[in-house]
């Protein structure tokens, strides 16, 4: 069942913080007032900093249904909003042949009946029935071709879809729209006048040691701390790709399966396939590199215990 909205920013970053997402007070707001507004949330940033979580959560936290429609090269209305189940039209049309029902009016109108509309993401959210209104998550919209970025334009401003066998579709109550954009390419200026905007960077170290504490609760303290001062180092080396959030994430995991406390050399080399994602950031940074940070960081950390 929906729960309702939260009704302060105060009130929003507890009940993203219940979830174990460590927001900021700015995003917060903007997702606050997304969600008072009505408004699509246009998240931007790089991948790996929490985009998408942010709709998970808001989908658990609110008893909401996600839909998530990801977004990639080619994406057409077929695939996002609705296309018609030809196979099943095609029985339909053979037995009434096999019954000598040849009204071919009344067979037109037969075939093209809701029940052979197969609904995808777009029109899915949109024709949830009242109370039971969803959170879209439009994933990486970046991803896309403009014209289909136009077609959601028209989607965002009215909240409904024209299928023209059936007619137009309205929201009886609109979704709560989160969109995502890594940025590989600019997304136009109308669509993001549609929407509140934040851009979600890294974390400072502080928040991402309180991000790691919240989701990966088992790992040590020790083990927390060195990880995060770890990646945050990392982040300021020129690589091909800066580690995300999700990538620490996933590294705190694989160590804890480990059984490892705290950081060393070799396990640092024999696990950077987990924080990096290139061969030659993984190259570049095994060996000597990796063990300056690594040296760096616990002295980082003694010399804040000594403070």
């Amino acid at each position: 069942m929906a729960r309702s909205l939260p009704a302060s920013i105060d009130e929003t970053l507890r009940l993203l913080e219940a979830q174990g997402y460590v927001a900021g007070r700015d995003l917060a707001t903007v997702v606050y007032l997304g969600l008072r507004m009505g408004r699509p949330i246009f998240l931007e940033g790089e991948a790996g900093v929490g985009k998408t979580e942010i709709a998970k959560v808001l989908a658990e936290a609110l008893g909401r249904k996600l839909i998530r429609l990801q977004c990639y090269e080619g994406l057409d209305i077929n695939s996002a909003v609705y296309e018609w189940n030809y196979s099943a039209q095609m029985i339909e049309i053979r037995l009434a042949e096999a019954a000598g029902e040849l009204d071919r009016k009344r067979l037109g109108q037969d075939i093209f009946a809701e029940r052979f509309l197969i609904k995808r993401a777009l029109l899915q959210a949109l024709d949830a029935p009242k109370g039971e209104a969803p959170v879209l998550l439009i994933d990486e919209l970046d991803r896309t071709d403009e014209a289909f970025e136009a077609f959601l334009l028209e989607v965002l401003s009215d909240f409904q879809v024209t299928v023209p066998e059936l007619g137009t579709i309205k929201a009886e109550e609109p979704p709560i729209v989160v969109i995502t954009s890594n940025r590989t390419r600019e997304v136009h200026d109308a669509l993001k006048r549609r929407c509140l905007y934040h851009w979600v960077g890294y974390p400072d170290a502080r928040r991402e040691l309180e991000i790691v504490k919240a989701r990966r609760p088992r790992a040590s303290e020790e083990l927390a701390r060195e990880v995060v001062l770890f990646v945050q180092s990392l982040r300021g080396v020129d690589l091909y790709k800066a580690p995300g959030v999700a990538e620490t994430l996933d590294w705190v995991t694989a160590l804890h399966e480990l059984d490892s406390l705290t950081l060393d050399p070799q396990t640092v080399n024999d696990t950077l396939g987990v924080l990096l994602k290139y061969q030659d950031d993984i190259s570049r940074m095994q060996g000597t590199e990796a063990k300056r940070i690594l040296d760096q960081i616990k002295d980082e950390i003694r010399a804040m215990a000594h403070t």
